[in-house]
């Protein structure tokens, strides 16, 4: 499908599968490619003059790959979050070509970002007053969302240190460790978005046509501490995940260790009496205790003193 978005017009038109011949709007702004089909694809092709990157090229990790400048236009491609309302968000990747005509983006999934994006120009048509505008407007937008994705982990975080830290004995340990695993995935994947955008405000300031907006440029500082700001939040939310990990892992090995001290001391507590049991359990004829009365009460009596003086003895060090 491709969305265009016309200067100081309020929605965008959509245009599926275009017919031989069609042309964009003279007041384009933006072009936005959602999962477009070939015939979408040579369409804007032609319209442009220059080529659309095909989603294995979209792939490409290599920063040669991703950030260039072919026949006059400049291409960034970096990874973007969507499906953020989940615990995992995605990452997907995005590409913006900026050239003498209107602003291409290629993407085969959606951003919460873009959306947000229309929605402001719905409310506030002007925003929409060109290419380098938009630009900035779209990496503000993406910016202002991986904000919120950043706060709602950080809020997941706080929630499993109440957990282990507030009242651990009701601790589910398995479920807290799951969860910080998430979350440092997450958080990784938050952080390569960051770096991809990063890398790509930095390039796009190599392109002629972003001089010619001096108002873009104070945006673009904007920005660029925008998300050194989120990186150093990620950078310590990173270090705090690996604590509450570490914690958790102690607190269970502090556990089990509690649960193995029992069976140790119990172990010791009936090691006197098991060995009194065994001793007149032993089928010898010249064992004088057998044959009285008193015998039987005296062996009990010392198996429950043998049992009780270790407990005492632990007791008085400490070690219960």
């Amino acid at each position: 499908m491709i969305r265009l978005f016309q200067s100081c017009e309020p929605s965008p038109t959509e245009v599926s599968d275009p017919p031989d011949g069609w042309t964009v709007p003279d007041a384009t702004v933006w072009i936005d490619l959602v999962e477009p089909s070939r015939t979408e694809e040579l369409a804007i092709e032609r319209i442009l003059g220059r080529p659309v990157p095909t989603p294995d090229e979209m792939a490409e990790i290599e920063a040669s790959s991703r950030l260039y400048r072919q026949d006059q236009a400049t291409y960034l491609t970096t990874d973007l979050l969507y499906n953020t309302d989940a615990l995992l968000p995605l990452v997907g990747p995005v590409t913006f070509i900026l050239s003498e005509g209107p602003l291409v983006t290629v993407r085969y999934f959606e951003p919460r970002a873009f959306k947000i994006l229309g929605e402001r120009f719905d409310r506030d048509p002007e925003l929409c007053s060109g290419a380098v505008m938009v630009l900035m407007h779209l990496f503000e937008a993406i910016i202002d969302r991986t904000a919120d994705v950043i706060e709602r982990l950080s809020r997941e975080v706080d929630d499993v240190s109440n957990d282990i830290f507030v009242d651990p004995g009701k601790t589910n340990y398995a479920r807290a460790i799951k969860r910080l695993g998430v979350a440092q995935h997450a958080s990784s994947r938050i952080s390569d978005s960051l770096t991809g955008i990063e890398r790509a405000l930095t390039f796009i300031q190599l392109d002629s046509r972003f001089d010619l907006h001096p108002e873009a440029g104070e945006h673009h500082r904007s920005l660029s501490r925008d998300i050194q700001s989120l990186q150093g939040h990620i950078g310590g939310l990173v270090q705090t995940i690996s604590f509450q990990l570490s914690a958790a892992l102690g607190l269970i090995n502090i556990e089990q260790s509690a649960i193995i001290k029992i069976f140790s001391v119990a172990a010791v507590a009936f090691m006197p009496p098991t060995l009194i049991a065994s001793i007149y359990g032993m089928n010898f004829h010249h064992m004088p205790e057998l044959s009285q009365i008193w015998g039987y009460p005296a062996a009990l009596l010392a198996m429950v003193v043998s049992a009780l003086f270790p407990l005492w003895y632990f007791k008085k060090r400490r070690w219960l």
